[in-house]
């Protein structure tokens, strides 16, 4: 029987989360994904108990979201966590309807573990947080004998809070560029299909690569995906826009915060190629350096912020009910996703505790991608392996071939695997 106060239970979306019940749908799912490939095959019934037992921790996960007069709000769910098959192209919209009203939806196939996750619930660094408690969970009812001393053993702590509207500075001006970004070029696959190609780093090398440059990983990976864009799609479409890369940030490296809600902002890296005469990697690298520096001050953080925080609390904003702000976004959407050209979004080291790591191969973080950014990018690191995830739609893969082959000129060493949606690429690069 459901307890009175989960009856009860609602709470409003975080102000990140506000715009993304309104623009999604099956072009924009808004939707990300995290993966744990494991070394030994998933056992379904196991995973559905795993999730289970999660969400009496997470309750904060444990919603439907439902809509108000002048927004969406979230409300508990009393119905069961759905688990399957994997059968789909990552990062799809998630349908209501279909998954039991949840905004995540947990997949599996063969020795991979899937969620994808609706951008409103939650934010990429506190949904890895969800994630990796669901494989601590399933890891200790795999192997009980093993894991006998660690069960319940983590301490967990958050909360819900909306800490943009805590933290935000209602002074404080945004600088950002009113310059509309390259578009990547060419012919879309079709079909709703999404390519996905994952490029395992090895760390060491990217590490000593990246320290060649004064760079940190994310700079110089950064830096290779514009000379990438540069030399495989901007240089053949006779353009002078820049190309501009959004990079989330996380907000808790700034502020103190315990939220699992969303909690993120953003810098845009625009470099405007002849302009600049950016045509080299050197070039680029030192422009993406110093760029990073500028835009990670706390100073800029907060413009940005709080830029988003008092659009979202604009009084005018407030009052217009959902179903006109529906249509007043989505009119907007497309033409708003004209000054990106693509984004990367790096969560760092997924940190796993002690035992359970023997058990872990690999991580993955995907994106989805859009009809305007119609490539994303994604990182995440565990042990010794940077995993680098391109998404995209395009009927290509050469800017994907162009970061790996850069990648192995320099003497770092990179394996490919794909889902096989374009010409298998980890065939054609042995």
């Amino acid at each position: 029987m459901e307890k009175k106060e989960e009856k009860l239970y609602w709470r409003r979306l975080d102000n990140s989360a506000k715009i993304f019940p309104i623009s999604a749908g099956k072009k924009y799912s808004t939707v990300f994904r995290l993966s744990a490939i494991l070394k030994e095959k998933v056992d379904k019934n196991i995973l559905e108990k795993a999730v289970n037992l999660t969400l009496e921790d997470y309750k904060s996960f444990k919603v439907r979201m439902k809509a108000g007069f002048f927004w969406y709000y979230l409300e508990y769910n009393p119905k069961k966590v759905i688990v399957e098959e994997e059968k789909d192209y990552p990062c799809q919209y998630i349908n209501p309807k279909t998954n039991n009203n949840y905004l995540f939806k947990i997949t599996y196939f063969d020795t991979k573990i899937n969620i994808d996750i609706f951008h409103s619930l939650t934010d990429g660094n506190n949904g890895n947080t969800f994630f990796k408690e669901i494989i601590y969970n399933y890891l200790e009812l795999k192997h009980p004998e093993e894991f006998k001393a660690e069960r319940k053993s983590r301490k967990i702590e958050y909360d819900t809070e909306d800490s943009y509207v805590k933290n935000y500075d209602r002074k404080a001006k945004s600088n950002a560029s009113t310059k509309k970004a390259y578009v990547l070029k060419g012919k879309k696959i079709g079909f709703g299909a999404v390519s996905a190609i994952h490029e395992l780093i090895e760390l060491e090398d990217l590490k000593k690569e990246s320290k060649k440059y004064g760079a940190t990983v994310t700079q110089y990976l950064t830096a290779v995906l514009i000379y990438s864009i540069y030399e495989e799609n901007y240089k053949k479409n006779k353009v002078h826009k820049p190309i501009k890369v959004c990079i989330p940030v996380n907000l808790k490296k700034y502020f103190p915060s315990k939220t699992i809600s969303n909690f993120f902002s953003y810098i845009t890296v625009e470099v405007e190629m002849e302009k600049e005469k950016l045509t080299t990697f050197d070039k680029i690298v030192e422009f993406v350096k110093k760029d990073f520096q500028k835009k990670l001050s706390e100073e800029e953080i907060i413009k940005t912020m709080s830029a988003n925080v008092r659009l979202g609390n604009n009084p005018f904003i407030k009052v217009i009910p959902l179903g006109l702000k529906k249509l007043l976004v989505r009119l907007s959407y497309i033409e708003i996703r004209k000054y990106t050209t693509t984004t990367y979004s790096n969560i760092g080291r997924v940190g796993i505790i002690g035992k359970y790591q023997d058990y872990i191969d690999y991580f993955l973080m995907l994106i989805a991608p859009e009809p305007v950014e119609k490539i994303k990018c994604s990182s995440c690191t565990f042990e010794n392996k940077v995993a680098f995830t391109f998404t995209s739609i395009l009927n290509d893969n050469k800017i994907e071939k162009r970061f790996y082959e850069f990648l192995k000129q320099k003497g770092i060493k990179v394996e490919i695997e794909s889902n096989g949606v374009l010409d298998d690429i980890s065939k054609e690069i042995k």
